[in-house]
């Protein structure tokens, strides 16, 4: 309850904060040559067939859905020309931002995606960036992936009056501190979490560990023999149940309290990257959830959006 107020209020302070800077920039706009959207067709070097438009931040767009705006301009800055692209490409981030590796990293990745409606696109500066990146790229190593090219923060302008500041600096009050808590470990145990998770990975099986390991910096997860249940096939193979081995990338000294115990069985999720199989998601199976069996049966059922790459 005290984590959801905590939310709530940040929320309320980000919202407040992106509202008095949105007002500054509008209230300055005389000051500067903006170009109007009737001429704004050709951008970094690519036509779009569409004159950029503002439209309304759908509710299915949950990354950027509460941002603190409510409408957005499309094309957005990542060169996405309709709704259902942003879409697909901005679902796969939904689990990083749940990971609270900072508290902007909505902030960030929402202006470029879900760019706010002014006469003129405002990008992200610089140190929103290296803040984002220093505090996430660490966890987004976890699962396998490097911080993508399209995020290079030398792409963004040096901090001016013109681009989106850091909104928390690292003593604000507000800000949710970086959990210490391995990150496929630190998961609520939500329905809407849960198929997040699912969506975003390659494969979801219930199962048992009889081992784990440490293993050059990586936490290894012997799985038991006994027979797995598979919620979600994805790139596994038969081959790859058979004897199967998952990796906690960096994950050797991090806290993860489901592995404290292996007597129980787990719901897992992850990725096969190369010939590895790394955890992206873990909990215990609890029979008496009821969120993990409204999730369970949403498993049978969920057409999931068609992500190119989760975090890309």
């Amino acid at each position: 309850m005290a984590r959801q107020k905590l939310r709530v209020c940040g929320a309320r302070l980000l919202t407040l904060a992106l509202g008095l800077f949105f007002i500054s920039l509008v209230s300055s706009a005389e000051e500067y040559d903006y170009y109007s959207w009737q001429s704004d067709n050709f951008q970094n070097g690519r036509f779009y067939a569409r004159q950029p438009q503002c439209v309304d931040i759908p509710t299915e767009l949950r990354l950027c859905y509460t941002v603190g705006y409510k409408k957005m301009r499309l094309p957005n800055l990542l060169d996405h020309e309709t709704m259902p692209e942003v879409l697909q490409q901005a679902g796969s981030w939904v689990p990083l931002v749940a990971k609270r590796c900072h508290a902007d990293t909505q902030v960030f990745l929402c202006s470029l995606f879900a760019p706010v409606c002014l006469d003129r696109p405002i990008y992200p500066c610089r140190s929103l960036c290296e803040a984002v990146r220093d505090s996430c790229s660490p966890v987004m190593a976890t699962y396998g992936f490097p911080w993508p090219d399209m995020l290079q923060c030398e792409k963004f302008p040096i901090d001016n009056d013109l681009c989106i500041p850091i909104q928390f600096s690292s003593n604000h009050a507000t800000q949710t501190p970086a959990s210490k808590t391995c990150p496929p470990c630190d998961n609520e145990l939500k329905a809407d979490t849960i198929m997040e998770h699912f969506c975003a990975s390659d494969f979801v099986l219930k199962m048992k560990f009889k081992e784990v390991k440490k293993e050059r910096g990586d936490r290894k997860l012997i799985a038991a023999q006994k027979k797995k249940k598979v919620l979600k096939m994805g790139l596994l193979r038969k081959k790859d149940l058979k004897k199967m081995t998952l990796y906690i990338k960096n994950g050797a000294n991090c806290p993860c309290s489901q592995l404290d115990h292996l007597t129980s069985s787990f719901l897992i999720m992850g990725r096969k990257v190369e010939h590895q199989l790394l955890l992206m998601s873990i909990h215990k199976w609890d029979k008496k959830s009821k969120e993990l069996k409204y999730a369970v049966k949403l498993m049978k059922s969920l057409q999931c959006p068609t992500y190119h790459s989760v975090f890309q």
